[in-house]
């Protein structure tokens, strides 16, 4: 519980100082600084993610203490990485091409996503052995950190190059803070493996390729802006994605750092049975809270927008990011309940397959589709190429006979968001505000929890039930 609290608080920080600097950096600016990060996150799933995910996957305080050469093997291909990046990156931009960004942002994005790669990888080892007191004190100091670096870059400069500075570093410097904490006993470099790298490799590779071809969909969209239309609109359709992608990642993330450790833990000891059945557990989680949370996202929108969107960016921010929400919730749905599916089976190949459809979609209906004075079109495109990769995955999954949730939960799910919505539309229409943002949250959080409470869904209040009877359990303990 501690680790969900903490992972769900670092998402809620990064929603706010995300908030603070369009609002000190303005559309511009923003737009600068949103491409500048996107690309850093392009780097960093290409060149880095495949260790975090081995980490996930492979790692836990058994294997810590009964097998260092796994530790040893990753620490050292991070370095090697990071070194031939750092120096392939300083030939990049002393070799005189030039990009849409200039060559000090691109020199900064690459050093963020050695940074971030750095900060994901050791949180990864430290959610794997469920060390919640060391991952919450990693979250706490870098949360710190980047509200007074880079949110203070962006007041006091309002530069998108000192916030990336600001990021750099408060994600090093919370690792760098817990270093003695952070290692392994055992571990030492001479210990790391070619066999174990490749088999890391093999395992990860398939996810990684997918990933940086759903990064890539809006990474592609925002550079096409900044061409047709300026770095304004593209700071005004990368705040409305970045909103939208982190409202729905909290939710979706923070459920799956610990549900898909579980399905993980069931599949060593007690094998593939009964982890497909925890991964067809998990999925109708991640259902019953995604599928809520997008619907509401939408029914607060006009509140939201006025209450926290900086004035430069509303407008166009409700409009783009309605038709943003479902590819949205595809998105999440891919991440945190279809991925899994292959991940524990050990068989991530066809998760490329799912990615290029997207890819190609997007393309197909850039071209297809009338382009208007604004960006929405694109915005049209990304939630359908999103679509499409969800509908692909399902039915390449379907392929491998996995377990799927019950019909009786994906209907109970869709019922009360339905009863949700139906209570919420009137309010909707309201004078936007803050009061009404209030109450269209507590009105729908009390709608959809009595459905939870009701009829169980998703088994979702026999757990939250189990939780509390443990905790009072534990209060009453001498």
């Amino acid at each position: 519980m501690k680790v969900l609290i903490a992972f769900f608080c670092n998402i809620i920080f990064n929603f706010v100082i995300g908030l603070l600097i369009a609002k000190f950096l303005g559309p511009a600016e923003y737009g600068r600084f949103a491409l500048a990060f996107a690309t850093a996150a392009i780097v960093q799933i290409a060149f880095f993610d495949w260790l975090r995910l081995g980490a996930t996957r492979f790692y836990s305080e058994r294997v810590r203490n009964e097998d260092p050469t796994l530790r040893a093997t990753l620490d050292m291909c991070f370095a090697i990485i990071a070194s031939s990046l750092f120096v392939g990156g300083a030939a990049l931009l002393l070799s005189g091409a030039r990009f849409s960004l200039s060559n000090g942002l691109i020199g900064l994005a690459i050093a963020v996503a050695i940074s971030n790669g750095f900060f994901d990888y050791h949180t990864a080892l430290v959610r794997a052995r469920f060390h919640d007191k060391l991952y919450t004190r990693l979250i706490i100091v870098k949360n710190i950190l980047a509200f007074l670096l880079m949110g203070g870059g962006a007041f006091y400069f309002h530069s998108a190059s000192m916030v990336l500075i600001g990021g750099i570093f408060s994600l090093s410097g919370s690792v760098i803070a817990a270093r003695a904490a952070l290692r392994d006993p055992g571990a030492a470099p001479h210990r790391a493996t070619l066999k174990i790298a490749r088999a890391i490799f093999s395992y990860s590779m398939p996810i990684v390729a997918a990933n940086l071809l759903y990064v890539a969909i809006p990474l592609a969209n925002r550079s096409i802006i900044a061409i047709l239309y300026g770095f304004s609109a593209t700071g005004q359709f990368s705040l409305a994605f970045d909103i939208g992608s982190k409202a729905v990642q909290a939710i979706g993330s923070t459920l799956d750092v610990v549900l898909f450790q579980i399905a993980v833990a069931a599949h060593e000891r007690e094998g593939d049975v009964t982890a497909k059945s925890q991964v067809a557990r998990n999925m109708a989680i991640v259902v019953a809270v995604v599928l809520p949370t997008c619907t509401g996202i939408w029914l607060i929108l006009p509140s939201l927008e006025q209450v926290i969107v900086p004035a430069a960016y509303r407008g166009p921010f409700g409009d783009l990011l309605t038709l943003m929400m479902g590819g949205l919730f595809c998105s999440a749905m891919i991440q945190y309940g279809l991925n899994p599916i292959f991940q524990i089976a050990k068989r991530t190949a066809p998760l490329i397959a799912a990615a290029a459809v997207g890819c190609v979609v997007d393309v197909l209906l850039l071209v297809v589709l009338p382009r208007g004075p604004d960006t929405e079109t694109f915005a049209i495109a990304q939630t359908c190429a999103l679509g499409a990769s969800f509908l692909a995955l399902i039915f390449v999954a379907t392929l491998s006979k996995p377990q799927w949730p019950s019909l009786r939960d994906v209907t109970l799910v869709i019922l009360a968001t339905a009863a949700m919505a139906l209570a919420l539309l009137p309010i909707r229409d309201h004078q936007p505000g803050l009061v009404t943002l209030i109450e269209q949250v507590v009105a729908g959080t009390i709608i959809y929890s009595f459905f939870v409470a009701a009829f169980d869904i998703a088994g979702l209040r026999t757990i939250l039930y189990a939780k509390f009877r443990a905790h009072v359990e534990g209060l009453q303990t001498p």
